[in-house]
């Protein structure tokens, strides 16, 4: 990669001819417009206009995938094609809303299209000390955990919304004794009425330095800090005072510009929820793959990542939960080790824990159970063995039937959850 250009590369759906349909792609998120005009010199396009760097054609006689393209015939046929562009440094400059709006922006809308979507794109240099990505990321965030050489095994508190600030209290206190590493608020809970987060905090961070000066884990609780930004500034600073070491924030709600300010404060890392992600990525020709999703959101600063979980409760297939857990470990700059933490969820329990491992290779990661904790037949406390039990067989390369047959915490787990 040079230091004057970035590249952006996409899968095309379109019935006009690839190459052709590549240059409007160009040409709309660099001069914006398909015809010369005034001022428009030779020089100025040599210098500022993206270039077409290769079309491979994957796939004919295939769509229209989604309406309102326009093709340019009543008897055209629609092809799929990789697409891959370049950008001029100058153009963007360091800054992430602006190079965001230029690999993606209006392309979505395009009438030539039938399906576009945004696979990945390369960093340009500059933006390692313009922005210098997740403060913590793993190595960080597993010295705040004093967990190494396993998952980070979490929960989510639930019910997600309507507990008091003290049952919340009153929860995590179970959970720490329960043996927990992570606790997180769901996403919907933040700052709400019935539960403000400065009573929140100060019952949760009770229970959890009660725990910790009685046992020495200190349990990372990620509080919701989502809102506007004087808030999310505000709210860091009370959950640091307090003693807190992590906070949450929802990524698209409050936006890269948010996330960057926070990054540039925080003395604590950053858990980014991605709730929302699939009106991007859940059709296959439309928004963007996680690569790229998780490549704007790490620059701004986030440390932990949501990136679903292995037979999930949504309609994400398992590859695609690898590919982004892969994403999130693959160091951010060139040359650098920084990777960010991804974390599995989403109807997570022991049973999964060996296809995990088997398929991402790693331990560098989060694993967040919430039935598959709090409703183990034995309660949570044996929620949290059957887990770590599970991971334990993993790296042991051990069955997980032969596994439970010595540990009863994991059995009573397979004879609750079933099929594996």
């Amino acid at each position: 990669m040079t230091t004057d250009r970035f590249t952006a590369t996409y899968l095309i759906e379109t019935a006009h001819p690839p190459e052709k349909a590549a240059e409007i792609m160009a040409g709309e998120q660099s001069a914006g417009t398909f015809v010369r005009v005034h001022g428009e010199t030779d020089e100025l396009r040599a210098a500022h206009m993206a270039r077409v760097e290769s079309v491979e054609v994957i796939e004919r006689d295939v769509g229209p995938s989604l309406p309102g393209s326009k093709p340019p015939s009543s008897d055209a046929t629609y092809q799929r094609a990789k697409v891959v562009l370049s950008f001029p440094f100058v153009n963007v400059g360091t800054n992430l809303p602006v190079l965001m709006t230029t690999v993606s922006g209006n392309l979505f809308e395009l009438s030539p299209f039938s399906g576009l979507k945004l696979l990945d794109f390369t960093v340009p240099e500059a933006y390692e000390q313009a922005y210098k990505g997740s403060r913590f990321g793993v190595e960080g965030t597993r010295k705040l955990c004093d967990v190494y050489e396993r998952p980070i095994i979490g929960t989510i508190i639930k019910p997600s919304v309507g507990l008091t600030p003290q049952q919340t209290g009153e929860l995590t206190k179970i959970l720490a004794e329960a043996g927990l590493d992570f606790i997180k608020d769901d996403e919907l809970m933040a700052d709400s009425p019935h539960s403000p987060l400065a009573e929140r905090v100060k019952y949760v961070m009770a229970a959890v330095n009660d725990h910790a000066q009685s046992t020495g884990k200190k349990v990372m609780v990620a509080f919701n800090i989502s809102g506007e930004i004087d808030h999310m500034l505000r709210a860091h600073d009370m959950v640091y005072e307090a003693g807190g070491t992590c906070v949450m924030v929802n990524m698209l709600q409050v936006g890269l510009p948010a996330i960057t300010k926070l990054r540039k404060h925080t003395q604590l890392p950053i858990h980014g929820h991605r709730n929302g992600w699939g009106m991007l990525s859940r059709h296959p020709l439309l928004g963007m793959e996680y690569p790229a999703f998780q490549k704007f959101y790490r620059i701004a600063g986030v440390d932990h990542l949501h990136v679903n979980g292995l037979r999930n409760k949504f309609c994400e297939p398992d590859e695609s939960v690898i590919q982004a857990a892969r994403a999130c470990l693959t160091p951010l700059w060139e040359g650098t080790s920084q990777v960010a933490m991804p974390v599995f969820s989403s109807g997570q329990w022991a049973g999964q824990a060996a296809d995990t491992y088997t398929a991402l290779q790693s331990t560098d990661l989060m694993y967040l159970a919430g039935g598959g904790i709090m409703a183990h037949p034995d309660g949570p406390a044996a929620g949290v063995r059957s887990l770590q039990q599970a991971w334990q067989a993993a790296l042991e390369e051990i069955p997980i039937e032969t596994y439970a047959e010595m540990h009863n915490e994991l059995k009573r787990s397979l004879e609750k959850y079933g099929v594996l």
